[in-house]
């Protein structure tokens, strides 16, 4: 990035990120996700590190937290409360010690860390063993005197047995229990749902009435004692559990080299969820008190420590460019194309736009400053634009006229939100339509991706799906990176996908309007292949969850010569459907409906939607006051917080297993 541009970058920073600093810091209120606020003030770092000369005294990294509320009495702290420089990859970790290393003369040192609570930073004061006084971090100099609110805490000693006089630094949190508590409460009562619990922690905190602060029963974990003289951090761990504070000593570790600290690292992030509160990271500091104070401090932060934060579910980035896709059925979907960036663990550099109507309610445009989310295995969206990011040169998008595979005229259809391509024979709609109908959700066959369907098309092995089955190892083997066992190998697979279950059939073959519920749905009803193939329209529209627009489409699909014509020959190359069955009648999960979210460790999400609805029961993408469970993974998405918020049961993998075993 030219200087010039730089410098306007930065100000257009510095201005976005104030403005939701303040709402948060002063107003208590929240426009974007802590997540994407940190993806703001990352970029700025980074950029006034490259471009030193653009930071100035007023800028989000010179400072520390928000303005003092005026409703309480103002406490100046007895030492400047720092905060700390984030990082969101090994990669950055390396940097950070490399910058380290050029400062000191030890060849070696260990590094100490401790889980990053995601709640509100609080400093205790306790004079002659008795607690005088407690603050928030408020802007790191001046922070506003909480003491009556801290001392309903049962887990902050009113009392210690040190009568020098301390500081006791630590977190104050709600666990996710007792968020799950407050929010229940507040359905009963019929008040707001409150959206996390950072928010309702400083929200709680901040209370005039120290007992609504009591009724909220809030948790504190101690991270660091100022006074006393440590040489290194974990034996200031050690005297904070002596004197009877929280610290999560079984998530602390002394680590010697840089890899260790990557191993714990990972360590916690595969048992975050599963923790009874929230963290966002891990704070990584140098053992060693000596050289961290000899290291110093820059701009806000500690050089000796760093926040090692999880990679965001949502981040900032730019949409350099808005491309279309044709799909199966000839809908064109608006594909945003990304400045890549990493969310949740993965880079991702496309979200989808879903439609024309999606990019008008967003507002998008080429060039923008947008929020992207990505939630489990979801396909990555855009949330938000960043208006106050303009510059003035973002372009508007605009569907094309024509097909941009094949070059025919693009209408939109009465009643439909998506554009068409309606040419049947355009080639993108008919390789989109045989990845679908070879996909994990429909015959699955192992091996078979887009690239060598994309290979068999263009060598002329195939033209449909039929042809797949006809396939023998002598017309794979000739073919770029195959070879003899891997030609015997796809046959194998692909012969031991002649046989499928009348619902996965049902899906593969891309009928417009029918997915993996509504083909479920149809196996149920007819539970005979050929008895849907011969349904009329009526028996077709009184199927419950299936209204006129999918019964027409269901109807013209099965009329349609040319269909019909495919269906005979997958029957000639060996296709058998097998009926639908329930695998037992008395297992209880009928009339039960399931959804699943995060990642599971022991079975497939597509193994456990099977499982539930052989055993009778119906499974759904999204959470609603009629879903029985919600089966919680690894990384749960907002489905997890959907179903906290409207009271519905959420249960663990392992529970799962146990109501299918």
């Amino acid at each position: 990035m030219k200087k010039e541009e730089a410098k306007k970058r930065i100000e257009k920073l510095k201005k976005e990120i104030n403005h939701h600093r303040y709402l948060y810091h002063v107003l208590d209120k929240q426009e974007i996700s802590d997540e994407a606020l940190d993806s703001l003030k990352h970029e700025l770092k980074k950029l006034e590190d490259e471009f030193p000369e653009f930071v100035t005294p007023d800028s989000p990294t010179q400072r520390v937290g928000g303005k003092a509320l005026s409703k309480f009495k103002k406490i100046k702290h007895r030492f400047p409360m720092l905060s700390l420089e984030d990082i969101f990859s090994e990669k950055e970790f390396e940097e950070w010690l490399l910058r380290i290393q050029k400062r000191i003369t030890l060849a070696k040192f260990s590094f100490f860390i401790e889980p990053k609570f995601d709640g509100l930073a609080i400093s205790i004061v306790y004079k002659n063993g008795v607690l005088e006084y407690a603050a928030t971090r408020g802007d790191g100099i001046t922070g506003e005197d909480v003491s009556q609110n801290v001392k309903t805490m049962e887990s902050v000693p009113l009392s210690i047995l040190q009568k020098d006089l301390i500081e006791v630094r630590g977190e104050a949190i709600i666990t996710k229990k007792n968020f799950e508590r407050i929010n229940a409460e507040q359905k009963r009562v019929g008040e707001k749902i409150y959206a996390n619990s950072r928010n309702l922690g400083a929200g709680s905190i901040r209370q005039l009435d120290p007992k609504i602060t009591a009724l909220r029963k809030m948790d504190f974990f101690a991270y660091d004692i100022l006074g006393p003289d440590f040489k290194t951090h974990h034996e200031k761990h050690n005297t904070l559990r002596e004197l009877g504070f929280k610290t999560d000593e079984k998530l602390e570790k002394v680590c010697n080299e840089k890899k260790d600290v990557f191993s714990h690292y990972k360590k916690i992030v595969s048992i975050r969820e599963k923790l009874p509160y929230n963290i966002d990271g891990l704070v990584v500091s140098i053992d060693n008190n000596k050289l961290v104070r000899d290291l110093g401090v820059v701009g806000k932060a500690p050089r000796g420590m760093i926040a090692f934060k999880f990679s965001p579910k949502e981040a900032i980035t730019i949409v350099e460019d808005i491309i279309v896709q044709v799909g199966r059925t000839g809908a064109l979907t608006p594909v945003a194309v990304l400045r890549p960036v990493e969310i949740a663990g993965v880079t991702v550099s496309r979200a989808t736009l879903h439609n024309e109507d999606e990019i008008k309610r967003l507002g998008v445009k080429i060039g923008d400053n947008v929020i992207v989310g990505r939630a489990g295995d979801v396909i990555p969206d855009i949330k938000r634009v960043l208006l106050g990011l303009r510059t003035g040169k973002e372009k508007t998008f605009h569907i094309p006229k024509n097909c941009p595979v094949c070059g025919k005229e693009i209408q939109k259809k009465e009643g439909e939100v998506n554009h068409f391509c309606v040419n049947k024979n355009c080639s993108a709609r008919h390789r989109e339509w045989l990845y679908h109908f070879v996909s994990r959700k429909a015959f699955n066959i192992e091996g078979l991706g887009p690239k060598i369907l994309d290979a068999f098309l263009d060598y002329g092995l195939i033209y449909d799906g039929a042809d797949i089955f006809k396939l023998k190892e002598q017309d794979i083997e000739p073919l770029e990176r195959f070879g003899e066992k891997s030609a015997q190998n796809l046959t194998r697979e692909i012969n031991k996908s002649k046989e499928i279950s009348l619902s996965r059939f049902i899906y593969s073959l891309g009928i417009l309007h029918v997915g993996e519920e509504t083909a479920l749905d149809l196996a149920k009803k007819f539970k005979k292949f050929d008895d849907l193939s011969k349904a009329n329209f009526e028996d077709l529209e009184n199927i419950r969850d299936i209204g006129p627009k999918v019964a027409k489409s269901i109807f013209e699909w099965f009329s349609d010569e040319k269909n019909k014509k495919f269906l005979r020959k997958l029957k000639e190359v060996g296709v058998k459907v097998e009926d639908y069955k329930l695998m037992t009648k008395d297992y209880g999960l009928d009339g039960k409906s399931f959804v699943f979210t995060g990642e599971l460790e022991s079975i497939s999400r597509d193994e456990a939607k099977d499982k539930v609805r052989a055993l009778g029961g119906e499974t759904s993408g999204s959470v609603s006051k009629k879903t029985s469970f919600v089966v919680v993974g690894e990384n749960p998405g907002s489905k997890y917080r959907d179903a906290q918020k409207l009271g519905v049961k959420i249960i663990t993998e392992s529970e799962f297993l146990k109501m299918i075993k």
